[in-house]
Order: structure tokens, then C-alpha cells, then sequence
């Protein structure tokens, strides 16, 4: 034990005596252990898409952006050495084919990947230290149409962190819109009310209409959102009038939502049937009252004198097919995080996340989910959906669940 003492003794003398400190110092300026480096490199496929991710051991500025001729994705680094291994550390996927980086200047250093087919950036955004990780940068390309891709290209759609000391970017064209960098733009979230104008929806047991607590309902949820969180929140309708199904969708591609959820409260012969429930859209019902409640939903555009059964489709070819199955998996996962909230603070339908083909929730690009507060012919419930208490705990617990959705969407899957 005395041995043990003393030998620590020892190299706590060693550490602070000023030779120790001389060897350090020459380390650290002849070998770079001290410097500020990105250190590794990443590239994992998605559906459709491509995320690369950067490992550093200090914090950098950065800038991200897309060129022609030939497409290239290019990221501009500030503040951070790039060593040319990382060119070697481009693993097989579906848009990048290789990788060069430049030599370092007053600048910074570039680097460059050279894609194999058009893409847009969806996300470029740096990561703190957490957990075993250090710093991240991440960059997420999704496949895009020539179209899209020409649209997206140089320093107007370049994505930077605020310290990014700019320096001229060339490209084919020259594009004059000017947007803020997505890096730190708020989050678009559209809340549906749904049914509204001459659809009234469900009927209550003492004859209130679906209609009136789907739109109070979303007007509370906006005032929680916007209040508390922040977020840039959307209605399709702010008011009693009918919005066809089909519309409701367009809304939400026009506001280029993150999240849309439809808000509901359902009907049925059995009084005694109670609960909150959260629906992602498949086309293979979780049951018999998914397909039916799926079936009445849809039948909103009806009413008005149209058959959404003839709408054209959407996903007109395999990547945007594949990339809405991408979507359907973030729909799921934002259901997961609503129904574990949801159970802390009021009462839920058994089998809570369940499966049907509403078609409000068949936008290919929009993580989309329709959220059933409850059911308006069972008393109870209809008596608590009419008090703004209620829905006020309802609009907390959603909330909640947003924001740790978002969360993890932006941490917990960074790999």
C-alpha cells in the first residue's frame, strides 16, 4: 500500500515538473497530437439516400453545397486538418464514388465526392461530444430528379455553420434566391383537422361533431408547439370548412413539413369502447376496425362530389417508392415515441399503434402518422375531448413526444 502511494507520488511530480511539460509541448508541435483533425470518415447507405458522417476531435467550421458538370458534393472546411486517408474510406454505396481532398490553405481545406447520380442535400448539421462519440459532422443526400438537382446547386442552397468565413463558389449558373442556411431552421410540423365544412365527421354520444373537436384540438397543439418548443407549426384548415383529402396531403408538401399528423375522433356502435390510438399508413390493416375506420376516413372526399380512389399516383417511379418506404419507417418510429408518451397521462385503445391505408397520410416524402384522440360515442370521452383541460394535457404529452422524435432523428441516429 505505502509502495503504491509512493509510486504515484512520484508520477504526479513527474507530470508537473517543467520537463515533462517541454516534452509535451514538442509532441504536440512536431507530431500533431495536439492539432485539430478530422479524424475518421463514415458513409452508410439508407433507402434512397446516403448519410456520410465526419469524425473530428475538435469542433470546425464548415460549408456544403452541390456543382455541376460533373456533379460533385463539396464541403469546405474551416478551422480543421483533413488528412488525404480519408479518400481511401469511401465504402460501396449507391451515389458516391470517391472522394478527394485538397491541400490546405489560408482557407481551410476542400473536399470532395464525386456523385454517380443527382441528389439533394436534405441535412448538414455538427454533432458535440456525446456519449463514447466526439465531435460529428453529418451530411444526408437523398436521390433527386436532374430537375431538382439543377435547382439546389452553389452557395444560395449551401448549408454552413454561422463562423463560415465565405469564399466565392463557381458554378454554371447564377442563382440570386437567397435562403437561410437549413442548418438552424426550425423544424415544419402541419396539424390536420380533420373533417370540417359539410363533412362533419363522427357524430358524439351527445351529438357533438368530430369536426368542432379536431380543429380545437389542432389550434392547442399549435399554441404548445410554437410556445414551448419553437416549432413552425401549420394547419390545413383554421376554420370550419371542407379541405379534400387530397389537398390536406399538397398543404404539407407546399410548407415542406418535417411531420404532419391528422387529428381524429372516431365513432362506433359500442358505446363501452374507449381510448387514444396512433395510425401509420399501410395498406394491410393491423384489423378489422383499422380497415373499416380507414375506409369510412376516406370516403371525406366523397361527400363533396370526389372519389380519391382515382388519384393519380404519387410514386410514379422505384426510387421515390423505396424512398417513401423510408418514411413509413420514420411514421412508425414518431407513432412509438407518441404511444410511450401518451400512456403517462391519459387512457389508450389496446393495440395503441395500428396499421391502415388512410389516404391523408400518403405523402412519399413526410414522416405522417393520424392521431385518434379517442371516441366521441363513448360519454366519457366525449365529455373530457369538449374540456380545453383535456386537450391541453393532450397537446403537453404531443408535444413531448415531437420533440424527442425530433431529437432522436437528429442524435440517437447518427451512427
Amino acid at each position: 500500500m505505502f509502495r503504491h502511494l509512493l509510486n504515484k507520488r512520484k508520477l504526479c511530480n513527474l507530470i508537473l515538473s517543467p520537463f515533462f511539460m517541454v516534452v509535451v509541448f514538442l509532441l504536440c508541435f512536431s507530431n500533431d497530437v495536439c492539432a485539430k483533425n478530422i479524424v475518421s470518415m463514415r458513409i452508410g447507405q439508407g433507402v434512397g439516400s446516403v448519410r456520410v458522417v465526419f469524425d473530428a476531435n475538435s469542433t470546425f467550421d464548415y460549408k456544403a453545397f452541390l456543382l455541376p458538370d460533373p456533379r460533385r458534393l463539396v464541403i469546405d472546411t474551416q478551422n480543421i486538418r483533413v488528412s488525404k486517408s480519408l479518400e481511401k474510406l469511401v465504402t460501396k454505396n449507391n451515389l458516391i464514388s470517391r472522394a478527394r481532398v485538397g491541400s490546405e490553405t489560408s482557407k481551410g481545406v476542400r473536399i470532395v465526392f464525386d456523385l454517380m447520380k443527382p441528389v439533394v442535400i436534405k441535412k448538414a448539421f455538427l454533432l458535440p461530444p456525446q456519449s463514447d462519440f466526439g465531435w460529428r459532422f453529418v451530411v444526408d443526400l437523398a436521390v433527386s430528379s436532374d430537375r431538382e438537382f439543377d435547382a439546389k446547386l452553389g452557395n444560395s442552397y449551401a448549408f454552413s455553420n454561422d463562423n463560415f468565413k465565405s469564399r466565392s463558389v463557381s458554378s454554371k449558373k447564377v442563382y440570386s434566391k437567397k435562403v437561410k442556411p437549413k442548418s438552424s431552421a426550425k423544424k415544419v410540423i402541419v396539424l390536420d383537422a380533420g373533417h370540417g365544412g359539410v363533412d362533419p365527421g363522427a357524430v358524439g354520444y351527445s351529438g357533438v361533431y368530430e369536426k368542432k373537436i379536431t380543429l380545437l384540438m389542432a389550434k392547442e397543439l399549435k399554441i404548445v408547439l410554437e410556445k414551448e418548443y419553437g416549432y413552425k407549426v401549420y394547419l390545413t384548415r383554421n376554420r370550419d370548412v371542407f379541405i379534400p383529402l387530397r389537398n390536406r396531403v399538397k398543404i404539407a408538401r407546399k410548407h415542406k413539413a418535417d411531420l404532419f399528423i391528422s387529428i381524429h375522433a372516431d365513432s362506433v356502435k359500442n358505446r363501452k369502447t374507449k381510448g387514444l390510438s396512433v395510425y401509420t399508413l399501410s395498406e394491410n390493416a393491423s384489423d378489422k376496425e383499422a380497415a373499416a375506420l380507414a375506409v369510412k376516413e376516406n370516403k371525406s372526399d366523397i361527400i363533396a362530389g370526389l372519389n380519391f380512389s382515382d388519384h393519380t399516383k404519387e410514386v410514379s417511379d422505384i426510387l421515390l417508392n423505396l424512398a417513401q418506404r423510408e418514411t413509413l419507417n420514420r411514421s412508425a418510429e414518431f407513432a412509438g415515441f407518441m404511444v410511450k408518451q401518451m400512456q403517462k397521462s391519459v387512457r389508450l385503445l389496446r393495440n395503441t399503434h395500428r396499421f391502415a391505408g388512410f389516404a391523408v397520410l400518403k405523402a412519399p416524402d413526410i414522416p405522417s402518422v393520424l392521431l385518434e384522440l379517442g371516441y366521441l360515442s363513448n360519454r366519457d370521452e366525449e365529455r373530457l375531448l369538449q374540456q380545453k383541460s383535456y386537450r391541453r394535457k393532450l397537446a403537453k404529452s404531443s408535444g413531448t413526444a415531437i420533440d424527442k422524435y425530433f431529437d432522436n432523428m437528429q442524435h440517437a441516429s447518427v451512427f
